[in-house]
């Protein structure tokens, strides 16, 4: 888990090769069932509305063996979605400063076209205001916390196997 940008989505697809799982995006799968992009369910449905389907779509994902979950940045939010995160397995923190993760979010333009702003300031000043209302979220849900800053994805990769202490082949689920 972590904020946009942080390397959930890339990380979640390394860590599920090394240990010969299956990953799934929960963000991309909420796209899938409701047939549309996170910004228009944001924009014609409401952000409730998308909360509610990343509630049902985290639930379902945490209930599966051997998977490696990206979660949307927002699912901590809800104790729900803590709950049903730990009781699947470690979870991981992926942090970043906010300017690098500004500069990641504006040199992915996939990012930009598929979420939208979460408050009505957008930038640098959005990051950092949403980042200090869920770190403390994400410090007290996470099991594991992880530094992103200036490090290549396969040693985050190495890190995270490493301080879980989990193998290639291992039947524990992160």
């Amino acid at each position: 888990m972590g904020y946009r940008a942080t390397g959930k989505t890339t990380l979640a697809r390394l860590l599920a090769e090394r240990l010969g799982w299956d990953w799934v995006d929960a963000d991309v799968e909420i796209e899938r069932r409701a047939g549309k992009s996170i910004a228009r369910i944001f924009a014609e449905d409401g952000e409730a509305f998308f909360r509610d389907l990343e509630a049902i779509v985290t639930a379902h994902l945490c209930g599966r063996r051997r998977l490696v979950l990206a979660a949307g940045g927002g699912a901590p939010l809800r104790e729900e979605n803590r709950l049903a995160m730990h009781a699947a397995g470690p979870v991981v923190w992926l942090r970043a400063k906010p300017e690098t993760i500004l500069a990641r979010m504006t040199g992915d333009a996939t990012t930009a076209a598929r979420r939208p702003n979460l408050t009505d300031r957008g930038g640098l000043a959005e990051i950092v205001e949403l980042l200090a209302l869920r770190e403390p979220i994400y410090q007290e849900a996470a099991d594991l916390e992880i530094d992103t800053e200036g490090k290549t994805l396969e040693s985050i990769t190495a890190e995270i196997l490493d301080r879980l202490h989990l193998l290639p082949g291992s039947e524990d689920s992160p």
